[in-house]
């Protein structure tokens, strides 16, 4: 018997702001105190709180301790564990808490999360298939295999579940399709090829809890009829490999996965097959294709999946937030009470992945329906360095900007298609004032003109004009009528193209025309970069009356084009200066001015 449980996160958000060597300091210290046997130390999944990691959970106290570094294990094991005394500066503190916070129940970020997907991420060693089991795990299969496969599809359907990988498709129905197709072989594909820059919420899940979307893939496989499924998972997820690896086998030798499952005439197997990282492998057919060992290309629908699937047989697709979702569906009583939780037409939970000019960078699990004000305050504690909040692009690269304006639109699946964005697989990146919306949609547009497959010739073809515009209008180029053709290319690609790359990529394009067209206008007509973004329509210049001469531009510009005597005003030389943007990061005191080219102009960030 364990005195205490430390969790240390293990996630590969942690990992890399150093969980790993804060784990071998605190083992060395267990070790030098003669007490390693009486505490258990468990690498953990993500807690969510990614911005002030490294994170250990100290059980059964509930402590939270952030901003960890080897040298504070010393501490955490002489005091806290030796003495019982909580080590108050390792607590987490913020512009948002009046005292040290000590775990869910006082830190404002947890305060209107609802925990679901995520409900033992952080909690279970996510390699033990016991702990998943003592928390209920598996539970829910032993239900689905005395209830008949129709019965199953009928409970997911009255739960509400729509698909989380970003279409919005019941769930339930999807499940029913294919049922009913005709042939003995069937498949079960969890789709974990998470491919949105800034977007981890699949990874997180797999890392913390593979146990869950096992039971999500048996549960789908008894209701469709399945013998077989496969996790395609990007490789750049390894750690999450790793542990679906262990998982898979540790399932197997439960007699959970294989043959006569459980004593029932029920048999099912799951294979791994690791992707190369291209984003239109996101799309079911595309990834079906690679799969098979093919290029990994659309191909039209019908027919579907559900009909013609993987290796031409009848195949079920979800991804693995929506099948983590399931045990909790199918579970006793589940049904009702998913359904509880939400808006009418988008019930349950949704994963965010907050990343940007956001505080609270992380991984947070809110009910569908919660404004965008309460994600980005509330749970995301608001704009970094106190600066306004401009827009947050929601639904990755294929999704679109939801400006300031509309702060209070509901995030559930209507509300964002009605306001030009999607609900994607659940990035949200939020900008501030400095972020130029030209050039987001343009880095956008980029990533999904590098990642079309080519296959289709609006997406191939009309993506490289379109972004030729763009690169244009943020070159100082740009004519007013290229608005109305981007306008119109945008909605041609979107219905002619043959998948769904193509059929939303034009989102961020006409997003940000809609909520920021007097930027566009400006980047045009004025030939000015209000946000000091695209460097050929602005110059830095220094406001004497401001500057304090301390010298930090100074010094933090690379090319030396700032000078002037300490203590006195400095002056930027426009011949030098690369409009890196250094010195306006690093200036305290507001001094550096954004103007446009050629002309002085009083305007500011």
């Amino acid at each position: 018997m364990y005195e205490k449980h430390l969790m240390i996160c293990g996630a590969t958000g942690c990992l890399s702001s150093g969980s790993q060597a804060v784990e071998e300091a605190l083992i060395k210290e267990l070790k030098k105190h003669k007490i390693k046997d009486k505490f258990r130390l468990v690498m953990g999944g993500c807690p969510g709180f990614c911005e002030v990691g490294p994170i250990i959970v100290v059980y059964p106290d509930e402590v939270f301790y952030c901003r960890l570094k080897p040298k504070h294990m010393a501490e955490v094991v002489e005091k806290h564990l030796l003495e019982g005394e909580i080590v108050e500066h390792l607590l987490y503190k913020g512009p948002d808490t009046e005292a040290p916070a000590r775990f869910f129940d006082t830190i404002p970020f947890y305060a209107k999360q609802k925990f679901n997907v995520l409900r033992n991420s952080g909690i279970i060693d996510p390699e033990s298939i016991d702990e998943y089991i003592m928390r209920g795990g598996y539970r829910a299969f032993s239900r689905a295999l005395a209830m008949e496969p129709a019965e199953i599809c009928e409970e997911v359907k009255s739960a509400g579940l729509r698909g989380r990988g970003g279409a919005g498709f019941s769930t339930g129905l999807k499940w029913e399709f294919t049922l009913n197709a005709s042939g003995q072989k069937k498949y079960v594909v969890c789709n974990a090829d998470e491919g949105d820059p800034g977007a981890f919420m699949d990874r997180s899940i797999l890392e913390g809890d593979p146990h869950a979307i096992l039971e999500g893939m048996l549960i789908c496989a008894r209701a469709t009829g399945a013998n077989e499924g496969y996790v395609y998972c990007r490789a750049e997820y390894p750690l999450a490999i790793k542990r679906l690896k262990i998982a898979i086998d540790k399932a197997e030798e439960y007699g959970l996965l294989g043959e006569k499952i459980l004593g029932y005439d029920f048999n099912f197997k799951i294979n791994i097959k690791e992707g190369a990282g291209a984003f239109v492998c996101g799309e079911e057919t595309a990834l079906l294709a690679s799969i098979e060992g093919k290029r990994g290309m659309p191909r039209p629908r019908p027919p579907f999946p559900a009909q013609s699937g993987l290796f031409g047989k009848p195949t079920t697709i979800n991804n693995v937030e929506t099948l983590a979702n399931i045990p909790l569906i199918v579970k006793e009583g589940g049904a009702a009470e998913f359904a509880s939780v939400g808006t009418e037409g988008s019930k349950g939970t949704k994963v965010f992945a907050l990343a940007g000019k956001i505080r609270n960078t992380g991984l947070c699990e809110v009910p569908m329906g919660i404004t965008v004000r309460e994600i980005i305050y509330d749970v995301g504690g608001g704009i970094k360095g106190g600066r306004k909040f401009k827009a947050v692009q929601a639904g990755g690269p294929s999704g679109g900007c939801i400006p300031a304006e509309q702060l209070d639109l509901p995030i559930d699946y209507d509300s964002l298609n009605k306001a030009g964005a999607i609900m994607g697989s659940g990035g949200l990146v939020v900008m501030d004032e400095r972020t130029c919306m030209v050039d987001l949609a343009r880095y956008f547009l980029s990533f999904t003109q590098k990642e079309s497959c080519g296959k289709c010739t609006p997406c191939r073809e009309g993506t490289k004009r379109m972004l030729e515009i763009l690169n244009r209008i943020t070159e100082g180029e740009g004519k007013l009528k290229d608005l109305d053709v981007l306008d119109s290319m945008a909605y041609s690609i979107k219905d002619s193209s043959l998948c769904g790359l193509g059929q939303t990529c034009p989102n961020p394009v006409l997003s940000t025309i809609r909520y920021f067209r007097n930027e566009y206008e400006e980047h045009i007509t004025d030939k000015f970069c209000r946000a000091g973004v695209c460097k050929p329509l602005f110059n830095y210049r220094i406001d004497a009356d401001k500057c304090t001469g301390c010298t930090v531009c100074a010094k933090a510009c690379p090319v030396n084009a700032i000078s002037g005597e300490k203590k006195k005003p400095h002056e930027i030389n426009l011949d030098l200066c690369t409009n890196c943007g250094n010195c306006i990061e690093k200036c305290r005191f507001d001094s550096i001015i954004i103007e446009p080219v050629g002309r002085e102009a009083d305007v500011s960030n």
